[in-house]
């Protein structure tokens, strides 16, 4: 039983099924329409891309590795401009923003790669909890950073979001990779959000560090907040997502809403087998069935 040997693996219960009420959905958050973005080689890797995630709604993005969501998720947090299409958060045209003012827009990121763009390695802690807010008050007094405030909700953080690190001064790099990743979590969702990309939150991570950072996604998709969720794993995006959207080769081919998809299902869809040739799934409570 999956719970048991995580429980084994690390020392206390583990629920691996996330707990999650029906979504209340709200606004319109995030609208793409159209977009095509290119890779570093120049070729097409999302092509003419449309959908919407509303507040209270968690948009899974599956797709096998390399179909497009990494230049995804990069145009739409500002690392990379996109050729054309546009893309709005909150009725901001966002398309050609840069990752500040995407941030300032009330948006957080959980980025792919947590050591090349999520952390600077060598900074302590506790610059790590402030690269997105340094330059504002109650962190910086014109050009004069604040170090004792800094200092001090740093303490806070680590303690409320239970990174465990010998303290606020020790460099980020020396961190197992479940306690940096709680450095970004923690950075990223003690701000007041209204919409999360969080890309791959969990890759490399142990057990005990996946529930927890589950739990955190959810409650802030409980609080109203939109959720991107980009991850190869299908089974995260089948515990998480309220609407799974599959990109292939660069094309969103099907959004399914996650209470009518099963694992088959999605499997054949990202394997790039159109919707229209694969039986429909039909779920009957516990039990799960093709026609």
């Amino acid at each position: 039983e999956k719970n048991t040997l995580a429980a084994m693996m690390v020392g206390r219960a583990v629920n691996l099924e996330v707990e999650k009420t029906p979504p209340q959905m709200g606004e319109v958050v995030l609208k793409v329409e159209d977009l095509v973005v290119t890779d570093p080689q120049m070729q097409v890797s999302v092509d003419e891309v449309t959908f919407e995630i509303h507040a209270g709604e968690i948009l899974g993005v599956a797709g096998v590795q390399g179909n497009g969501q990494t230049e995804l998720v990069d145009a739409i947090t500002g690392m990379i401009s996109p050729v054309s299409g546009t893309i709005s958060l909150l009725g901001t045209d966002i398309s050609k923003s840069s990752p500040r003012e995407i941030t300032e827009l009330l948006s957080a990121h959980i980025p792919e790669d947590r050591q090349r763009v999520g952390l600077v390695l060598p900074f302590p802690v506790a610059e790590n909890l402030v690269l997105n807010t340094y330059y504002r008050p109650p962190f910086a007094n014109g050009v004069m950073l604040n170090y004792p405030r800094i200092l001090t909700d740093s303490k806070e953080l680590i303690e409320k979001f239970d990174i465990r690190t010998p303290g606020p001064l020790t460099a980020v790099g020396s961190l197992s990779g479940g306690n940096q990743q709680k450095v970004i979590i923690a950075r990223e969702l003690s701000r007041p959000i209204k919409f999360l990309v969080a890309s791959q939150p969990t890759r490399g991570l142990d057990v005990g560090s996946i529930e927890y950072i589950h739990k955190r996604i959810v409650e802030k998709r409980d609080e109203g907040c939109a959720v991107l969720l980009v991850s190869p794993e299908l089974d995260e995006i089948m515990e998480l997502a309220d609407t799974i959207a599959v990109m292939f080769r660069g094309k969103i081919i099907a959004m399914v809403p996650a209470d009518e998809a099963t694992k088959e299902y999605i499997g054949l869809l990202m394997a790039g087998v159109k919707p229209d040739q694969i039986e429909k799934p039909v779920k009957r409570g516990a039990i799960e069935a093709t026609f």
